[in-house]
């Protein structure tokens, strides 16, 4: 509407330009012309109603509001003055509203921090709803209505108490992860082609790793016998793990569980056909196997637990871990390098385990 408004009156000035050199008698000549011909249109149209863009209205609206209306009467117009009346209105009705209309519609913004604060309350408490979190805010002195907060709450995409307080797998995961171990069979094949199966449980929290042996006959007496070792090697770090987290493989006896029981230690069973569940000890077989089997060939069974060995101290000794941010399972981040001097002088040393495969890097002594 703008750029039709904008060029009816560029149109316009260029044909006032032309009317000014024009004589009288020409321009009453003109006017009895365009009488005419609105005329021959009326005549035409019979009684049919003649449609006018928004920007035609305006344009006639601003040119001849000016006119009195007995003089507005006496033009030939293709509408009613009445009409032509009641487009300026619209039109000085309209350029009012616009100007008295706020910048900013409604109430006032809340103040970012308080928006913070309540989105920081309602994802630290899932089972709060936005009464309990208006509640809250007016202990911390922070007043706001308890509309409001329902506002920032929807605005923000979080649900309502119930959705966001029920009990979710990961957020069992995330919660009870300084108590929570995890153990699976995974299987290789020597060079001769024999079968064997190792048995290995990793620390959530800690990432940490321990591989239980290998075998190529998990019988009841042998997996029985790792979780005895198991639960040895707990009690002497001091480790109080409250849950077990395995699959449903039939290599897991009664006697696996029960001894994991005598020790404080639940067994939870993961779906059928669900890796998912127990992921983090899935991610570790699929390290092992990219950074250690699939690059050794593997002779017997002794050579197979030598090589497990070498990997699980490599494991938590060196290698970073992304899940508890790139620190090693059994030793934090060292502390930056500060100095400039020493930075510049980097004296880094390579130490090779299982003839290269793996490779460990550190500052020389």
């Amino acid at each position: 509407m703008l750029l039709r408004l904008a060029y009816l009156g560029v149109t316009n000035a260029f044909v006032l330009l032309r009317l000014l050199p024009m004589s009288d008698r020409d321009k009453d000549a003109e006017i009895l012309a365009l009488r005419h011909q609105i005329t021959v249109l009326e005549r035409q149209l019979d009684g049919a109603r003649l449609r006018f863009t928004p920007s035609d209205r305006v344009f006639l609206a601003a040119l001849l509001h000016r006119l009195p209306l007995p003089a507005l009467r006496r033009v030939r117009l293709l509408v009613r003055p009445d009409t032509v009346l009641r487009w300026h209105r619209d039109l000085a009705r309209r350029r009012h509203a616009a100007l008295s209309r706020p910048k900013r519609p409604g109430r006032p913004r809340t103040v970012r921090s308080i928006r913070i604060l309540v989105l920081r309350l309602a994802r630290e408490n899932p089972s709060w709803g936005y009464r309990r979190l208006h509640g809250e805010l007016l202990v911390l002195g922070v007043k706001v209505a308890a509309s409001t907060v329902w506002k920032i709450l929807k605005e923000s995409g979080v649900d309502p108490a119930p959705g966001r307080s029920s009990s979710t797998w990961a957020g069992f995961l995330r919660s009870q992860a300084d108590a929570l171990l995890a153990c699976d069979f995974f299987e290789t094949v020597t060079f001769s082609g024999a079968r064997m199966y190792v048995l290995a449980v990793i620390e959530h929290s800690s990432r940490r790793i321990r591989i239980l042996g290998a075998t190529a006959h998990p019988t009841t007496s042998w997996v029985t016998q790792a979780a005895r070792n198991l639960v040895m090697d707990l009690e002497d770090v001091g480790c109080r793990a409250r849950f077990m987290i395995r699959d449903r493989d039939g290599k897991f006896p009664v006697l696996f569980d029960a001894v994991l029981k005598g020790a404080g230690i639940e067994v939870v069973l993961t779906g059928i056909q669900m890796p998912r569940v127990n992921s983090i000890m899935e991610r570790w077989v699929q390290t092992c196997r990219h950074e250690l089997l699939d690059r050794t060939l593997i002779w017997n069974q002794r050579h197979l637990l030598h090589a497990l060995r070498e990997f699980e101290q490599f494991y938590n000794s060196h290698r970073p871990h992304q899940g508890i941010a790139n620190a090693r399972p059994l030793h934090p981040l060292p502390s930056p390098i500060d100095d400039p001097d020493k930075l510049s002088h980097l004296d880094i040393r390579r130490h090779d385990r299982l003839g290269g495969i793996l490779h460990e890097y550190r500052h020389a002594a």
